[in-house]
């Protein structure tokens, strides 16, 4: 294993895509390469406000990246050592050698991450994608993770929400590329639109400055020869996981996990709906509820303010540090 500062992209994804933009790196953040056989990961971490703190890892949702948790971790800098990861395929972070997109492949390249970085049992967040990824992190590996935080998880759900079902189609083979073609006219600000409608409660709080930071990384995304794989690989994975039955299944390892957990979900959220927080609420043993009326899928963007103080009294109720 080896650990970087990065001032641009790294070596094994600029041999892949070699005239792809420069990642945006928010002033005190570092930016970070883990190599591992097979798989190199990108990591995003900020300087912490004291020594001995518990360690955290965030991990982003589908088509995301590690800045999504930007606005999220300053704010829990005093409390954690926060570092975000881009999954393989997304952000920095280059494809998996081996191409597994699956939510137990993305969770296996988490626990590896994990068990190559010494700092102990971790506080894990995850949203969407990113959410089931580590409910089955914390489900087989319950020795590395010290609290649980889920943020919209993409949990199965029997009926789905009608705004979900292109992502499922996206798991259908050519339709990833088929939607490639299709939208090939598409400016990188109307796609970043589209996104932030789908993902956000209410669009209309996004700063002009973050709408533009937010066009610049699809901007990125789009020059990355491997962008539309990864998308339908990892939303053929989170179909796949939908549909698992048996002791692998995700509701079944969600009873699984021993960790303390902080559930999130919001009342505008298109892609995972309000209505799963009951079940969620039964499903995980040791589990507490923060429902945001107005968030939509992207609530640690929405309102970081709400979930680090929910996050800050789960620890005081621990006695975490």
């Amino acid at each position: 294993m080896s650990s970087t500062e990065l001032s641009g992209t790294p070596a094994a994804a600029a041999a892949v895509a070699p005239t792809v933009s420069a990642v945006r790196v928010v002033e005190g953040e570092e930016l970070g390469s883990v190599e591992l056989p097979g798989l190199t990961l990108t990591v995003r971490s900020r300087p912490t406000a004291a020594r001995g703190l518990d360690p955290a890892l965030y991990v982003h949702g589908l088509g995301g990246s590690s800045r999504n948790w930007s606005a999220l971790m300053p704010l829990l800098g005093d409390r954690v050592d926060g570092k975000a990861v881009d999954l393989p395929g997304f952000g920095e972070s280059p494809p998996p050698d081996d191409g597994d997109y699956s939510v137990t492949g993305h969770a296996r390249a988490v626990i590896r991450l994990l068990d190559a970085e010494p700092r102990g049992p971790v506080h894990l967040f995850g949203n969407s994608l990113g959410g089931a990824v580590a409910t089955r992190v914390a489900a087989v590996r319950p020795d590395l993770v010290r609290t649980l935080t889920l943020i919209s998880p993409a949990l199965p759900e029997i009926r789905v929400q009608r705004p979900a079902v292109p992502t499922g189609l996206l798991a259908l083979p050519g339709i990833a590329s088929l939607f490639a073609r299709l939208t090939r006219e598409w400016t990188a600000e109307q796609r970043t639109r589209g996104v932030m409608a789908l993902c956000y409660g209410d669009p209309a709080r996004i700063s002009e400055e973050a709408f533009r930071h937010a066009v610049a990384e699809m901007e990125r995304r789009l020059e990355l020869p491997y962008f539309w794989d990864a998308m339908a690989r990892s939303a053929r994975g989170i179909v796949d996981a939908y549909t698992l039955g048996g002791q692998h299944g995700l509701w079944r390892q969600a009873e699984r996990v021993l960790a303390p957990t902080l559930l999130v979900y919001g009342g505008r959220d298109q892609l995972v709906s309000y209505r799963m927080a009951r079940r969620a609420s039964a499903a995980f043993r040791d589990s507490r509820l923060l429902t945001l009326p107005d968030a939509g899928h992207v609530a640690m963007m929405e309102y970081p303010e709400a979930i680090a103080q929910a996050f800050r009294e789960l620890l005081d109720e621990r006695g975490g540090s």
